[in-house]
């Protein structure tokens, strides 16, 4: 096959087959000296792909030249949150004091009138678990303080003489009762503070994982609701990241400001007066002392070593941003031999974690070594006072064991002290990004009195949120009329001017065709109508209504989609089939099937309906996954219908079926087509040609064939395409 062109075409199965066939969704692939080039339509740019694996040494810079780190969304690009793009007009204090008051309703909830009963009950069990935690903790922590000073009354009530006797000698009968039960107690006490520790973590973990739920779906559903700008720059792999962070962080936070902050505070000053009750004003500045010195040393510290934590959560996104981006483009990778290369870009973003891990843990071992260093540095200044206070006759043996108890006592929550503070710093910062994207505001939004599409046979009847009419028109309700369009995209701070005044309408019931070459805004309309995007100047009405003063969701419900590019959940073929009308049930489900022509080849597979797709839907061909979205969308039965492209990669007997299926539709239906293929909607009842923007033509097909304008020019270039493809393929069969 060296030297030769050959053309593969994708077939309804979905696998490339070499024989030369149809004239439709071809892919080219020309062998060269160097490798193989894949050309288009099937790409719409081509490179050489190298068949080993040593680049050319120009690879480099022309990879570092289009390469941007990886970051659609600006990875460590400075003031971005999480690489996300999303900046704060709040410092960081305010952002974090925001954070603790809206975990602190999700632990203390406020009940209030208009809440249901249900929602009211919940509300209060949760808290009477924090109620109960409280006391728990309350409770566990006047034991825990009481084993120091039993460890110190059993020390007293031995006998001087007792370290001079055989301990082999020693008898509970001879040790005495006294003595025997404060063993018993200290044993008592410390199980018991640690049981009560334990249950109280267990009862507290219902509102830990209530507040998880709650803060994770409001996130989620938030961004679903943000506009498609926001999700054209996001990165799937980053943000996936910033909400696993975030979510995990929220039981840890809770835990600290509940548990931790506050009761420990409460420990050191209990201690410390316990200090200076027992050995004076003394002691109790010691204590003071080497708590200040260590909280000090620990927040100096560890908000230094927050930017370590930063860089690490940004290369960790940016590693995760590259592997879920590689492996979802894993077919590209193997058509350019690429895998060396994405290896290699993963490696260095895991490089640079390294780094930023490493400059983390070397600085965590200094911040560990300085608390040792001045707690120890205080537990001997204690104990050489205490030691002197026995020598001097002022104080007993069991107070030296009291006074090392309770320092090392208060050395737990000092530890918290260090360590909770560095977490919960570690974990705001995990969760500044989470709720940077909660408080996100989406470039569209419903208008305050946008009101609710509902369109009937006869009027558009519009409601407004309150559930009264609040206006009625005689134009028909799926009437669309595009009026003076202006839309640029924006581009690397600039703009792409699309739309350019485009104007037309179209009537209810009508099948109406846009065609014109790439780029002239066809599927921006479309995404329009179903307010993806916001017209920078003039209007769409709907049903005589303007859209800006209807309800987002209304409209949406009242059309249904067939995307250019098909992608389906990793979920059933049934289930993607169900998911145009989560309400329809299993016959109906079929019976779309049935009209979009996919039931049989559903039923070819082993397990039918029940079939996984795979990720994005890849077990299926590309066939196959657009039968399935139009199989969806009929299955909606909205009285729209958007149709992107629903035939570019069907065989053409398939496609005469869906057509025709389309146009049994589209009786009831007002649809817009958009076809590259003008073969397909020659009998729409009309057809809008674009041009730059702009509207060239209307009318139906042998009104502008006999126009002999620009739709003309496309039909007879498309049929000279045709001519030499067949030419090319006698060529080809007769060698």
């Amino acid at each position: 096959m060296l030297g030769r062109r050959c053309l593969l075409s994708s077939s309804s199965c979905g696998a490339l087959t070499r024989k030369v066939v149809a004239k439709e969704t071809k892919l080219r692939i020309r062998v060269a000296s160097h490798g193989v080039e894949i050309v288009r339509p099937f790409f719409s740019s081509s490179f050489p792909l190298y068949n080993n694996k040593q680049y050319p040494p120009s690879y480099s810079k022309n990879v570092s030249r289009w390469h941007t780190g990886g970051a659609m969304m600006g990875v460590g690009t400075p003031g971005t949150k999480q690489d996300l793009g999303i900046k704060s007009d709040m410092s960081e204090a305010e952002q974090q004091k925001r954070i603790a008051k809206t975990l602190a309703k999700h632990v203390w909830p406020t009940i209030t009138n208009d809440m249901d009963e249900e929602s009211k009950a919940h509300a209060k069990r949760l808290k009477r678990r924090v109620i109960a935690s409280l006391g728990l903790m309350a409770g566990g922590k006047l034991v825990t303080i009481q084993v120091p000073f039993l460890f110190k009354y059993l020390v007293d009530s031995l006998p001087l003489q007792t370290a001079t006797v055989d301990v082999a000698t020693i008898d509970a009968a001879s040790l005495g009762f006294v003595p025997l039960s404060l063993v018993v107690g200290y044993g008592v006490s410390r199980a018991a503070a640690s049981g009560m520790q334990e249950l109280r973590n267990a009862v507290f973990a219902h509102v830990a994982q209530d507040a998880i739920r709650r803060v994770g779906r409001q996130v989620f559903n938030h961004v679903h609701s943000l506009d498609m700008s926001f999700h054209l720059n996001r990165n799937t792999g980053t943000l996936s990241r910033v909400l696993d962070r975030g979510n995990r962080s929220i039981s840890f936070v809770l835990n600290a400001m509940v548990f931790n902050i506050v009761p420990t505070t409460l420990e050191v000053a209990v201690v410390t007066g316990l200090m200076a009750h027992h050995f004076g004003p003394t002691h109790a500045g010691v204590v003071l002392s080497t708590i200040g010195a260590y909280t000090a040393y620990t927040v100096g510290i560890t908000q230094w070593r927050t930017q370590f934590r930063r860089d690490m959560n940004r290369l960790e996104n940016e590693a995760s941003s590259k592997v879920v981006d590689s492996l979802l483009n894993y077919e590209t990778v193997k058509y350019f031999n690429n895998e060396l290369h994405e290896v290699d870009r993963y490696e260095d973003s895991l490089g640079g974690y390294q780094k930023a891990a490493l400059k983390a843990q070397t600085s965590l071992s200094l911040l560990n070594f300085g608390q040792n260093a001045i707690f120890s540095v205080g537990l001997s200044a204690i104990m050489y006072l205490t030691v002197d206070r026995i020598m001097a006759g002022e104080a007993s043996v069991g107070d030296l064991v009291l006074v090392n108890g309770l320092l090392f006592q208060l050395s737990i929550p000092l530890n918290f002290i260090g360590s909770v503070y560095r977490e919960v710093r570690q974990a705001l910062i995990d969760m500044e990004a989470m709720f940077a994207l909660r408080d996100t505001k989406p470039a569209l939004a419903d208008s305050p009195n946008a009101t609710i599409y509902n369109p009937t046979n006869s009027t558009t009847t519009i409601v407004s949120l309150d559930g009264k009419i609040s206006d009625t028109t005689t134009a028909a309700p799926t009437d669309i009329t595009f009026t003076d369009l202006e839309f640029a995209y924006p581009m690397e701070g600039e703009k792409r001017p699309i739309l350019k005044g485009t104007s037309f309408d179209v009537k209810e019931g009508q099948t109406v065709a846009l065609v014109g070459s790439s780029g002239c805004g066809k599927s921006t309309l479309l995404r329009m109508l179903y307010r993806f995007y916001e017209p920078d100047k003039g209007s769409i009405t709907l049903g005589g209504h303007n859209m800006k003063d209807l309800t987002t969701e209304s409209v949406r419900k009242a059309i249904a989609v067939v995307p250019q590019d098909t992608v389906l959940f990793n979920e059933t073929i049934g289930y993607n089939i169900n998911y145009g009308d989560l309400s329809a049930s299993k016959e109906d489900v079929i019976t779309a099937a049935k009209k979009a022509h996919i039931h049989d080849t559903i039923l070819s597979f082993p397990n039918g309906y029940d079939t996984i797709v795979g990720e994005r839907g890849l077990k299926l061909s590309g066939g196959e996954k657009q039968r399935v979205a139009i199989a969806r969308a009929i299955l909606k039965k909205a009285p729209i219908l958007l149709c992107d492209e629903p035939t570019s990669s069907l065989d053409s007997h398939t496609e005469a079926d869906i057509m025709n299926n389309l146009k049994e539709i589209g009786k009831n239906t007002t649809t817009l087509i958009i076809a590259h293929r003008l073969s397909t909607i020659q009998d729409c009842d009309e057809i809008i040609v674009l041009n730059e923007g702009r509207v060239v033509e209307r009318g139906t097909h042998d009104e502008l064939v006999a126009l002999g304008g620009r739709y003309s020019d496309l039909l007879a270039m498309q049929r000279q395409s045709f001519l030499n493809d067949d030419k090319e393929e006698d060529e080809d069969t007769s060698k």
